[in-house]
């Protein structure tokens, strides 16, 4: 069967990169789903091992994280963001950041993916209403997300899992991280306002969008508090997904929110991504071939826990299969991992997803987001500004990481 698995491993993680299968109307997450039902049905993977591989805590966390995120987008918390954002700064520059600021603080504390997921059609909306090009602060709300959500092990899903399988201490990764985080705003905003000046230099004129239904803000304020709880219970000795569940459920007890909208605000395709991925990564482990190749890059000194390895792999699989696979599989097929190779893992990988478009689902979900809005994004629009900003980001990043690792 060991043919069979390294098949299917190979195909699956080369549909990763593609994005879907030639000719079909596939995703990632469909891609996946079919590698894992293919081993599972052949007998190559038996349903109770393909239980057993799946990192059920990291689930857990990641789904409550994204009940928390869904409260503030059901109380109508983003909508108020982007209009203050659109609305508020008379020149392009300020708009511009302010925007970065406001994109890279959320998506520390609310998970990026959720972030751009909410703010990207609103954005498209007031910067069109004032005769905008809505392009550069597209790229910059993207790298903006990447970015910020470096800051914190709930940022983004694969902090998420290696915070999990590190069982590493959330203030440890944020003192770390953070300043890093703030210094890739900056170089976003940099890189941006260098890269779009002629866009930027556009004067906006005074929006004429129609006001979004009032925010609840009494709901947004129950928001808050869970999450500030949240973070406080993080830094005790309860489980971070048992804490996350907690607040999650008091999240879904409302009177003015439905629990089943909160619950279609989830993003089931990325779960459904996690546990699928978990399999085949797992069947593949099992097959022996990993470990072989494992030991021939020991013997030549060249294991990821070098940064001078580790940092050129996790910028091409990031920008391949996409970091929250590269992820995956890295700690699967290396579960020994110290704590210093993990935190620099999830940095280097969040950051280089800012490369190019395909680099983190974060970015995918912008340039769709923005085509339902009627504005394009192209892979070429995005690299312009994506390849210097990811390059000087990971030379801070490295020489940070060299500092204190």
């Amino acid at each position: 069967m060991s043919g069979l698995v390294t098949a299917v491993f190979c195909l699956t993680y080369m549909g990763m990169a593609l994005g879907r299968l030639p000719g079909l109307a596939v995703d990632r997450t469909g891609i996946a789903l079919i590698g894992i039902t293919i081993l599972i049905a052949s007998g190559a993977l038996p349903l109770s091992e393909a239980a057993r591989a799946v990192d059920l805590p990291t689930i857990i966390l990641l789904f409550a994280l994204m009940i928390v995120s869904a409260q503030f987008q059901g109380s109508g918390f983003y909508d108020l963001c982007a209009r203050a954002v659109t609305s508020s700064a008379q020149h392009p520059a300020r708009l511009l950041a302010l925007l970065i600021g406001v994109t890279g603080l959320l998506s520390a504390l609310l998970t990026n993916d959720v972030v751009v997921f909410a703010l990207t059609p609103l954005i498209c909306q007031g910067l069109l209403a004032r005769g905008l090009d809505p392009r550069p602060y597209l790229i910059a709300l993207a790298g903006a997300a990447n970015a910020g959500s470096a800051a914190t092990l709930i940022g983004n899903p694969q902090n998420i899992l290696i915070g999990q399988v590190g069982q590493i201490d959330f203030w440890r990764f944020a003192a770390i991280c953070t300043p890093v985080a703030i210094a890739s705003l900056a170089i976003v905003y940099a890189t941006v306002r260098l890269t779009w000046a002629a866009a930027l230099a556009q004067k906006p004129r005074p929006s004429t969008a129609a006001a979004p239904a009032e925010a609840d803000r009494f709901q947004i304020g129950k928001g808050f508090a869970g999450l500030v709880l949240l973070v406080a219970l993080f830094a005790t000795d309860i489980p971070r997904e048992v804490s996350a569940l907690g607040i999650a459920g008091i999240m879904l007890l409302s009177r003015r929110i439905s629990s089943r909208n909160l619950l279609q605000l989830v993003d089931w395709p990325l779960l459904l991504l996690f546990l699928a991925l978990f399999g085949i990564t797992a069947a593949f482990a099992q097959t022996g071939l990993a470990a072989a190749a494992l030991g021939w890059a020991a013997e030549r000194n060249l294991t990821p826990a070098q940064l001078p390895v580790l940092a050129p792999l996790a910028l091409l699989l990031s920008n391949t299969i996409g970091n929250v696979p590269a992820v995956i599989l890295l700690t699967t097929l290396l579960p020994d991992l110290s704590e210093q190779t993990l935190i620099a893992l999830s940095l280097l990988s969040t950051l280089a997803g800012n490369l190019l478009l395909t680099g983190s689902i974060a970015n995918i979900i912008v340039a769709e987001r923005a085509s339902r809005a009627g504005v394009g994004l192209s892979f070429s629009d995005f690299a312009h500004s994506g390849i210097p900003m990811t390059l000087a980001s990971f030379a801070v990043a490295l020489i940070w990481l060299y500092a204190l690792l």
